[in-house]
Order: structure tokens, then C-alpha cells, then sequence
């Protein structure tokens, strides 16, 4: 199996490309500023995804790394967050759906790694 066939290694992907697009039409000033933060920390998200499953036979470091996904997840919100409460990001629906979208995939991981942390060993092949 493939890191590529995890549900939310592909929900991850599907975001990160999304936040990405959703950056190139913010105000000039934030392209340097709050944009590169969101692009960063959605990126982080799935790499951190694919480093945990290649360590995915050593426990711990499986867990390390859904952890950190989880946690730039949550930063990816707050960014999302700080964007549309400054009006850098005017566009209401994209910005809930964005962030529906962003929660729905928090939940998934702390699912996968609630299932990780009882199952190890159906992780393995």
C-alpha cells in the first residue's frame, strides 16, 4: 500500500493545492506575509502525512508524525482564520468552505491516529 491511497493524505492534497490558488488572489502585501504562512503549513500538512507513513514500522515516529500534521492542520486554520478576519480574504463562501473543508480533514486525522495508536501492526503492511 501507498501512502497515496490514504484518504487523508488525498484530502491533504486536494487542500493544499486549494489554499494555494486561494493565496495567489490575495492583496500583494500578503503574498509575503500570512499567504506564504497558509501555503507552508497546508503543505506540511501532507508531507508530514507521506514522512509518517514511510516510518510507519516504527511506532513512535508514525505517531510523531501525524501529530505534527494534526498540529500544522490547526495552524493552517488559524491562518485561514487571521486572512478572512483581516479582509485580505473577502470571499465568504471560500473562505467556509475552506475551513469546513479544514476541520473535516482534522477530524479524519485524529480518527486515523486514534486508530494508529490502538492498531499499529494493521499499519505495517
Amino acid at each position: 500500500m501507498s501512502y497515496k491511497k490514504l484518504e487523508i493524505w488525498g484530502l491533504a492534497r486536494e487542500l493544499s493545492i486549494e489554499i494555494h490558488k486561494m493565496t495567489m488572489t490575495l492583496p500583494k502585501f500578503e503574498q509575503f506575509e500570512e499567504a506564504q504562512q497558509i501555503r507552508r503549513s497546508s503543505k506540511t500538512v501532507r508531507s508530514c502525512i507521506v514522512e509518517g507513513y514511510g516510518r510507519r514500522r516504527y511506532k513512535a515516529d508514525f505517531i510523531k508524525f501525524l501529530i505534527y500534521s494534526i498540529s500544522s492542520n490547526d495552524e493552517t486554520i488559524d491562518h485561514l482564520e487571521t486572512l478572512f478576519e483581516t479582509a485580505s480574504l473577502k470571499d465568504e463562501i471560500l473562505y467556509s468552505t475552506l475551513h469546513q473543508k479544514i476541520e473535516l480533514l482534522g477530524k479524519k486525522m485524529n480518527n486515523f491516529l486514534q486508530a494508529v495508536e490502538r492498531s499499529h501492526n494493521a499499519f505495517q503492511t
